[in-house]
């Protein structure tokens, strides 16, 4: 583990330095394009086939890591965090430019949700939310993965992440033949998401009692075992307040109250961004430390 964990270490600094590689297509969205067309062929609105279609895309992941066997280049491959502090900045700024549109245009680069009826400060709690469990998903998870099983590992974390982004929602289409790609991904980010909430309260030490109590109080109520223990520790660690409405297409949902400061706006989606960076460091510490302690 020793070595994969400076090697993931590695590959996070990477995309901290360089950005997302420049590969056309990128690996991911390849990967999203094959797991697309095996949705055609084994769809039906049931558990059995989803799971096929989980099995598939997972097989798919620890294969390719198999082949590229550097945990350092797969882990680079992963991790999205400097595109995803991009994408939250240029958010911020369209709103400080008071362009709605723009803003709104923006957004599905971040959140699965309808922006088209969103205000500024709605968009800024789906834009600092966001950041707060891509933060887990494009960050801490590939890099614990990849530092615990190697290169296999944080591409099957990255497969099974993607899967769940493309077929792991509660609707009509979805419910049944989603399921075993929801669970697996809920499964893969469990421990994730609590290192993630740690490592904010490393480096906000100031406001670490107050994550806890966010993370104990009131992560429990929100529909994800995973995205609310990170969206708690950045609501607490930014003094603002998360969850409310949501609606993704004809679905509402009504998340519970995150935190117990004020409605965030853009300055906290800079904040939000700022956080990410900083727990992105923190991250690479830990991995090298482990490197040389073990």
């Amino acid at each position: 583990m020793a070595k994969n964990a400076v090697a993931a270490a590695a590959g996070v600094v990477a995309d901290l330095v360089f950005g997302e590689p420049a590969l056309e297509p990128h690996p991911v969205s390849a990967f999203g394009t094959v797991m697309g067309r095996v949705e055609r062929r084994l769809y039906r609105p049931r558990r059995s086939p989803g799971v096929l279609h989980t099995a598939t895309g997972l097989g798919i992941g620890i294969a390719a890591g198999s082949v590229v066997r550097s945990t350092a280049l797969a882990t680079y491959i992963s991790v999205a965090q400097r595109a995803l502090r991009e994408a939250g900045r240029d958010v911020a700024e369209a709103l400080r430019d008071d362009d709605l549109v723009r803003a709104r245009g923006l957004l599905p680069a971040l959140v699965g949700r309808d922006p088209s009826g969103l205000d500024a400060s709605e968009i800024s709690r789906a834009a600092v939310e966001s950041l707060a469990e891509n933060t887990v998903d494009a960050v801490v998870a590939p890099a614990f993965w990849g530092a615990l099983c190697g290169a296999e590992g944080t591409l099957a974390y990255r497969a099974i992440n993607t899967m769940d982004a493309t077929v792991g929602y509660r609707n009509d289409r979805y419910e049944e033949y989603g399921w075993a790609s929801a669970r697996l991904d809920d499964a893969a980010n469990y421990i994730p998401a609590r290192l993630t909430a740690v490592l904010v309260a490393a480096v906000r030490p100031r406001t670490a009692a107050t994550i806890w109590r966010a993370v104990r109080q009131d992560a429990p109520f929100h529909p994800s075992p995973n995205a609310g223990v990170a969206e708690a520790a950045f609501a607490a660690a930014l003094g603002v307040r998360l969850g409310g409405v949501n609606t993704y297409g004809t679905r509402t949902e009504r998340r519970p109250q995150l935190g117990t400061g004020t409605a965030p706006d853009d300055g906290d989606i800079l904040a939000a961004a700022a956080l990410c960076r900083d727990v992105t460091c923190a991250l690479i510490v830990v991995l090298v430390g482990l490197g040389w302690a073990a």
